[in-house]
């Protein structure tokens, strides 16, 4: 699940993204605690899946455990 999320330099300064698109994992973090649902999320966002909202989650409990493993997006290279 944690393969959906990814950096790329060029994109967004380097933030964490969701694959594929240019929603930083911050931004999703930030809709879900203003109380956007993740239904109004992936209304919002068509491009963006369930598994893609969970993966932003999973990432930000590995960030509280300063467990982030992050793949460079290889189109960066």
């Amino acid at each position: 699940m944690i393969d959906r999320i990814v950096a790329n330099p060029k994109i967004l300064g380097g933030k964490p993204i969701i694959r594929g698109t240019r929603l930083s994992v911050e931004f999703i973090l930030d809709l879900l605690a203003s109380g956007i649902s993740e239904k109004e999320i992936l209304e919002d966002y068509p491009h963006a899946t369930r598994e893609d909202i969970q993966a932003c989650l999973h990432y930000a409990a590995n960030a509280c455990r300063n467990e982030i493993l992050i793949e460079l997006d290889p189109a960066a290279a």
